[in-house]
């Protein structure tokens, strides 16, 4: 990832994780920071009412473009790496899924996240997960140690996806899963576009063509690779998405709005080792 972009990145994230309201405006206007609906079963991420009443409510900061969790059966006993866990929703329901003798680790470059995290774990009593601070690019995680890898939204962020789909198959055990929520394209966006550091850390510049997406992870040496669901993501750019993404990007013209409406996609993939 270069200087400016992670810069940027962690910058935004960093702001985020100081945030008490949820989805507050983080910029991640492509449905990265979605804001759940009322009622159960309306969140538009995936999760259920019953899922986020049993977290600690702090870890629920409104980010991610699904439930990797829900993509397969995490078993108990079983360890499982969140690839850029945030705020640590996805880590603690992974944790209630593996149970005791399971454990879950949290990887995040944003120290602020790190903090909020643990603070959160601590308080709920998450005596099986752990945070580290860490690069995707470079896991602070063992080799064939890993049951299942998931990640939710984050992928995106990377401008080295090829290394972060090798660093998952370093550490995921032979017949190690991933279950991966992330937004790709369905076409290319301008370079304008692609260049725009605050539209990078809004999860839009940074997504590739669903098709390069997937040739990595197998290029990477997964196998199986599967996409589960996926949804036009123009249903999350509505009038405030609109606003917000022209917050960070104030020269962006109706028309590049709309383009990348229709260009992005939110999809749900599964691999293994």
């Amino acid at each position: 990832m270069s200087v400016d972009m992670r810069s940027e990145v962690r910058r935004r994230y960093a702001q985020t994780a100081g945030m008490d309201v949820k989805g507050a405006d983080c910029g991640c206007s492509s449905g990265c920071c979605t804001t759940a609906s009322a009622g159960a079963g309306a969140d538009p991420r995936g999760y259920t009412d019953q899922q986020l009443t049993a977290i600690p409510a702090e870890s629920d900061m409104g980010l991610g473009c699904g439930n990797p969790t829900a993509l397969g059966s995490i078993q108990p006993g079983e360890t499982v790496v969140d690839l850029g866990s945030g705020g640590g929703i996805d880590c603690f329901l992974a944790a209630k899924k593996v149970g005791a003798a399971g454990k879950v680790i949290g990887v995040d470059m944003t120290p602020e996240m790190i903090d909020r995290a643990r603070a959160a774990a601590q308080r709920g009593g998450y005596a099986n997960v752990e945070f580290r601070l860490g690069e995707i690019e470079s896991l602070p995680v063992a080799d064939s140690s890993v049951d299942v890898i998931i990640s939710n939204c984050v992928i995106n962020l990377s401008t080295e996806k090829p290394r972060v789909f090798r660093e998952a198959a370093r550490v995921l055990k032979p017949g190690g899963r991933l279950m991966i929520s992330d937004i790709m394209l369905r076409e290319n966006l301008p370079e304008r576009l692609r260049s725009n550091a605050a539209l990078f850390a809004g999860c839009v510049a940074g997504a590739v063509l669903e098709d390069d997406y997937l040739a990595m992870m197998r290029d990477a040496g997964l196998r199986e690779v599967a996409v589960q669901r996926e949804q036009e993501a123009a249903h999350m750019l509505g009038p405030e998405e609109a606003v917000s993404l022209r917050s960070q990007a104030p020269d962006l013209s109706a028309e590049e709005v709309a383009q990348i409406g229709r260009a992005l996609v939110s999809v749900q993939v599964t691999a293994r080792k």
